[in-house]
């Protein structure tokens, strides 16, 4: 029977020290990120999702962002290689969690090619690929050689007005693309796009065919998604938004398992 399994990492000591590019740097507060990291979990949890815990990296600051490291197509993992140099080291605990744990079968990116998780969003069998700030061309073309022979119809996107493409897009589970337009290069890329009135609205985390995890911060957009007919899950992740996190930056959600 597939199952729903998803890899979460719990925060560094050192999360303070996180990477911003589009934002500027504010406070964190650790104990505080502790407990929504904690509540973020229970949240999948409570949806019938199986949360597996990465081993700690608590020298990595950025390591709570754990959807960066690896891309899933079905049973394939394609561990990641960060446009940032410093993120590389996250990804190890990573692939052994799936090769060691979860039987699945693993390939990684490699030099020259750089490719965060947080560029690509699945939509049925389309696999869209931010080309930005941290995945280059190079990394879009490993994406495509791993994925297309699975069936993926894999598209490249721009990305130049926010860190990765899931920054400005996700996806309900009907498949309609949501964003929030000022962030996003061409909405046009999209088959089906819903522009929503807050940027956190553009961030969910798809539970099931009906609800949608969603950052409290966005409340106009979880009342616009109850509107169409979802259950929106709000969770407060404030601490993880003030270095460009969102919901679907904490954990990596395996859909297709089966073990």
């Amino acid at each position: 029977m597939p199952s729903k399994k998803a890899l979460v990492r719990r925060p560094s000591p050192r999360l303070a020290e996180g990477l911003v590019t589009h934002v500027e740097r504010q406070p964190v507060d650790g104990e505080l990120a502790l407990a929504q990291w904690e509540a973020y979990g229970a949240a999948l949890r409570a949806h019938g999702w199986q949360t597996v815990e990465v081993d700690p990296a608590d020298d990595c600051p950025d390591g709570v962002f754990v959807e960066d490291t690896v891309v899933m197509f079905r049973n394939v993992a394609l561990v990641g290689r960060s446009g940032a140099a410093r993120r590389r080291q996250e990804t190890p605990a990573v692939r052994d969690v799936l090769v060691e744990r979860l039987g699945c079968s693993v390939n990684r990116v490699r030099e020259p090619g750089t490719l965060d998780g947080g560029d690509v969003l699945k939509v049925g069998d389309t696999v869209y690929v931010g080309r930005g700030g941290r995945t280059n061309a190079e990394g879009v073309r490993q994406l495509r050689a791993a994925f297309e022979p699975l069936g993926a119809r894999v598209v490249a996107v721009p990305v130049s007005r926010v860190l990765h493409l899931k920054s400005a897009v996700t996806a309900l589970p009907d498949g309609t693309v949501v964003g929030y337009e000022p962030l996003v290069d061409s909405p046009a890329a999209f088959p089906r796009f819903l522009a929503v009135p807050e940027e956190a609205g553009a961030h969910v985390v798809v539970l099931d065919g009906n609800s949608v995890l969603t950052a409290a911060s966005a409340p106009r957009s979880a009342e616009l998604f109850a509107d169409l007919g979802f259950t929106p899950v709000p969770v407060d992740i404030s601490e993880f938004e003030k270095l460009e996190g969102c919901v679907t930056c904490l954990s990596v959600r395996l859909r297709d398992l089966h073990t």
